[in-house]
């Protein structure tokens, strides 16, 4: 068991690593050579590789739950006293691991994809196939060599350090880098058909159309892993936020950036072609910025809570970036003649003009971001030098950046195409905006006091309203049979309009709550109290509790307003068996109007000192962000039945075009 196990792990990906050799050779072969290689044995390739992925994954889990110490990945990363739950998410808490489950991942879009062939001359699948098999090859290839997991150790420990302990504390760690690799490996098939495309010389909608869903699930997955990462940091880390600008904190949000575009302009392209080289740059970038945000977790070269240690995966990645840049650029460039966009005007008053304005936004915004977290490692790649790039400089660039984008997105969705008159605008924004207005007025009678969050609020609220406003007028009637019928009937729009509402909310909440954070810092005996945000928090006691993997050491804080005990706060530091570093975890009262965040920053047998922080509208941040993924959920779910719908055709009536013209 001992050998057999590792062995059988190392065989899988070897058999993985075979079978994407074939379905690239396979691929390549049918795009040239129709009718040369039939569509079973491209779906038997797919199919081997997706075993040898299931089989290698297999391995990792069972070596973890048999404390099978001989086998390298398990004595590194694994300890007998780990609970169950965090012995299984040990199988991606370590670096060769978390590329096991890479390959398992690109494998099953893979095996979908295969299945996803229209024919024996289906040239620009089979060819997508082909460039999917090199990328899978890439991967399986590092599994059994620079981040091979199955390695057995000579002199076996009889135990294990455990996983980090950031990674043993919160369930988060069994939602979080899952939903992160759904969304990061997705992206690989918008970018496998482009490059088809662009072999065959073939512009049109056909490869965009192919690949909507994938896009779409790639993106809702990613965008629930970034709110569920913000979350576990606001739950566990204790410093009292959410997102710090840290550099693999930017390394997922700069591919959601550029492929939040990339989803906007393939409307434009599909209702109006226009936008195609713009379209193939976007798959291109998308998927090379997750090899970036691979290579900046995995490569060491960033101080972070969340990178791995130093090895040699980190330039294997590098290597398959410059690859993958070098080969997609000059097919690009060889290819830009035969598949540019013919002549079309495009006119910045009209929804497509405003897309554009879109895209260019949020362009920059990943441009500013990548920028900020990559100067520093140039710096000290080529002088030795030390700089940072903190939260100002981030803060400095996002805001105007995201006051932008929100009015775009405010105007664009209402916006016809071709052209707008100023009258057909004014009549679908004029309520919105008088209710935007209102509530803006109401915050600032209620004494928010900062200008921008304000005109968030304004803005937001616009966004909502609109929304709204277009469901009542597009519907055959404003009873809820018709309104259901209508959102359901066009699930691309309403999905997007669901999503556009929730970055409203995320912003609000972001902007309301950095506006009127109140923080404090107060030490306590046993039986002292202080005063907080209206509070009156006195130390009851605390306590130190052993478990088989941990000891904990907590405080309770008992919260009183009026006189009245309204919670009891019990914020802790737990140190890990073999991990002598302590991790500390916050405790949070949410309701809908603001969050109560206690950590313990000492603990002492005389006193305790703890940070206190009052969020407002705190909560709101997690309610925006999950609506923002419902909206990708929601447009999937919607049945693709022609071009228009799927570009989210107009649904305005058609007497307000008349009162706009």
């Amino acid at each position: 068991m001992t050998q057999v196990v590792p062995a059988a792990g190392w065989g899988g990906a070897l058999l993985g690593l075979a079978a994407s050799l074939v379905l690239a050779l396979y691929g390549f072969r049918a795009q040239y050579r129709p009718g040369t290689v039939r569509i079973g044995q491209l779906r038997a390739a797919s199919s081997v590789m997706a075993g040898g992925a299931v089989l290698s994954m297999a391995a990792l889990e069972t070596a973890l739950l048999t404390d099978n110490f001989a086998m390298s990945y398990v004595a590194e990363t694994h300890a007998r006293a780990t609970p169950l739950l965090f012995t299984i998410t040990s199988a991606w808490s370590g670096l060769g691991g978390s590329i096991v489950l890479w390959t398992l991942v690109l494998a099953g879009y893979i095996f979908v994809a295969g299945r996803k062939l229209t024919g024996p001359d289906d040239r620009l699948g089979t060819g997508a196939l082909g460039v999917m098999g090199l990328v899978a090859a890439f991967f399986f290839g590092t599994v059994t060599t620079v981040a091979n997991p199955f390695k057995i150790l000579a002199t076996p420990p009889i135990d294990g350090p455990g996983p980090n302990p950031l990674l043993r504390n919160d369930i988060m760690v069994a939602i979080h880098p899952p939903l992160l690799y759904l969304g990061f490996v997705g992206f690989t098939v918008s970018f496998a058909y482009a490059m088809s495309a662009l072999v065959l010389r073939r512009g049109g909608v056909d490869w965009l159309v192919r690949t909507r869903r994938a896009n779409l699930v790639a993106w809702t997955f990613l965008t629930a892993g970034l709110i569920v990462g913000a979350w576990w940091s606001y739950e566990v880390l204790g410093w009292g936020g959410y997102w710090a600008w840290d550099p693999v904190e930017n390394a997922a949000l700069i591919p959601w950036l550029v492929a939040t575009a990339f989803i906007h302009s393939s409307v434009v392209q599909v209702k109006r072609g226009m936008l195609q080289a713009w379209n193939f740059v976007l798959a291109l970038a998308t998927f090379s910025l997750t090899i970036l945000g691979t290579f900046l977790t995995r490569s060491s070269v960033v101080a972070s809570v969340h990178s791995f240690t130093q090895s040699g995966v980190g330039p294997a990645l590098l290597g398959f970036l410059v690859v993958v840049l070098v080969a997609g650029f000059t097919l690009f460039a060889l290819r830009g003649e035969d598949i540019a966009t013919r002549t079309r005007s495009l006119r910045l008053g009209s929804r497509e003009g405003l897309f554009l304005v879109n895209n260019l936004l949020l362009c920059l915004f990943a441009f500013v971001v990548l920028l900020g977290t990559l100067y520093p490692i140039f710096v000290e790649a080529l002088n030795g030098g030390q700089v940072s790039v903190g939260r100002p400089f981030f803060d400095r660039m996002a805001v105007p950046l995201s006051f932008a984008l929100l009015l775009a997105m405010g105007a664009g969705p209402f916006t016809p195409y071709r052209w707008a008159t100023p009258g057909l605008l004014w009549t679908r924004l004029r309520v919105p905006l008088l209710l935007g207005s209102a509530a803006a007025a109401v915050v600032t009678v209620a004494g928010l006091r900062s200008v921008g969050a304000v005109a968030v609020v304004f803005l937001a609220m616009t966004i909502a309203a609109a929304s709204v406003r277009q469901l009542l007028v597009a519907a055959p009637n404003r009873r809820p049979r018709g309104l259901w019928r209508l959102i359901t009937g066009q699930r691309a729009y309403w999905g997007g309009q669901l999503a556009h509402i929730g970055v409203g909310v995320v912003a609000v909440a972001i902007s309301v709550s950095g506006a009127t954070t109140s923080r404090a810092t107060v030490a306590l005996g046993p039986g002292e109290a202080a005063e907080f945000a209206g509070y009156t928090v006195t130390l009851d006691t605390t306590e130190q509790h052993v478990e088989p993997d941990r000891t904990l050491r907590d405080a309770h804080l008992v919260f009183r307003e009026d006189g009245q005990v309204v919670w009891t706060a019990e914020p802790r530091l737990e140190t890990f068996v073999n991990q002598p570093q302590a991790v500390g975890t916050p405790t949070v009262w949410s309701t809908a109007g603001r969050d109560i965040y206690v950590a313990l920053a000492q603990l002492t047998p005389e006193n305790v000192t703890v940070n206190l922080y009052r969020y407002p509208l705190m909560s709101w941040l997690w309610v925006g962000g999950f609506m923002i993924a419902a909206g990708g959920l929601w447009a999937l779910t919607g049945r693709r039945r022609g071009r228009l719908e799927w570009s989210a055709a107009e649904t305005a009536p058609s007497e307000e075009a008349k009162a706009g013209a």
